[in-house]
């Protein structure tokens, strides 16, 4: 029987998952001070129990889209795929 770890399920068609911050910050490859600064600056995020937030990538990547080039760091504009191995 396979390991927790190793049993992955296809999400349906057109389900995607809210991102936790850490998360988000793997996905553009910056720290947890710039996702920060983008919540300040009102990078769309939901509440979520206790004190967390979660990401609609989607809500995400559309309000990229709109900032300032200045304002989003070098090299954060493109994603950074990353395939979890254990």
């Amino acid at each position: 029987m396979p390991k927790k770890s190793e049993r992955f399920t296809t999400l349906p068609a057109g389900l995607l998952p809210l991102l936790s911050q850490p998360q988000l910050e793997t996905y553009y490859g910056v720290s947890d001070w710039t996702v920060i600064k983008w919540l300040k600056k009102g990078l769309p995020s939901r509440p979520f129990p206790g004190r967390e937030k979660r990401f609609d990538l989607v809500e995400v990547e559309a309000w990229m889209a709109e900032q300032d080039p200045e304002f989003i760091e070098a090299g954060t504009t493109a994603p950074l795929l990353v395939a979890a191995s254990v």
